[in-house]
């Protein structure tokens, strides 16, 4: 298993990203936190592998977590998922080890894209300490491939907001039975805008849509996650 830890200090994001992290097959989290100090004190308690990481944190920037973790002698990769756009942070990012850069807003699909590519990638090198030796020049441009891969989701319809479709399917990836009524209320849209994104889902066939008969009449439809892999349908949109 690929051991995670997720450092973003929007409460909301973060509990997404640790959903969505956990549903990626090989991953699994064994950190969540909104500040810098922690992740560090964390990185110094606990054996991580991969550091999803925002740059944007209340106590220390995401670069100098970086800074600090590779002077502290810390290994684990790092994935900057951040609405940081300057291009002097991404060359910075990627002189301190930044493995991808991830930005916000974004899809699940995309979420899964960059972790199963990472993924890929540790199984071409291998293990620290056990990885094995390169033949030839096209085993090392396959293992860096593989952080490099993407794909063309289609874009949400127009009048859907990507970071209002991250929050539903945030709430509806754990697990969640619920209705228009329970998403308007959990996130703070109104009913109707609520049924647009789940007929939207509905369509892509990421949820399922039954009627529940309760008093005099139309019926009330609740959702549920259709699938325990949403990302096949390349959804896109959240962050």
């Amino acid at each position: 298993m690929i051991r995670t830890l997720i450092v973003e200090d929007d409460p909301v994001l973060a509990e997404a990203h640790a959903v969505f992290t956990g549903r990626v097959p090989d991953f699994e989290v064994v950190g969540v936190t909104g500040s810098g100090a922690e992740a560090l004190r964390l990185l110094s308690t606990r054996r991580v592998d991969l550091v999803l990481l925002d740059l944007y944190l209340p106590d220390l920037h995401g670069l100098d977590v970086c800074r600090t973790m590779r002077g502290q002698g810390h290994d684990a990769d790092v994935i900057a998922v951040t609405s940081a756009r300057d291009l002097r942070l991404v060359r910075s990012a990627v002189s301190l080890g930044v493995v991808q850069y991830l930005l916000k807003p974004f899809s699940f699909a995309a979420f899964r894209e960059r972790l199963d590519g990472y993924a890929e990638y540790r199984r071409h090198i291998g293990e620290a300490g056990t990885a094995p030796t390169a033949t030839g020049q096209r085993e090392v441009d396959q293992a860096f491939a593989a952080l490099r891969r993407t794909s063309d989701a289609p874009p949400l319809p127009k009048g859907l907001a990507a970071a209002t479709f991250e929050a539903i399917v945030a709430h509806l990836s754990t697990g969640a039975v619920t209705s228009a009524a329970d998403i308007a209320e959990a996130v703070g849209i109104s009913r109707p805008t609520a049924r647009r994104y789940l007929d939207h889902l509905s369509a892509r066939r990421l949820v399922s849509r039954e009627p529940r008969y309760g008093g005099a009449g139309r019926p009330e439809y609740i959702y549920r996650w259709h699938t325990p892999h949403p990302e096949t349908s390349g959804p896109p949109g959240a962050g």
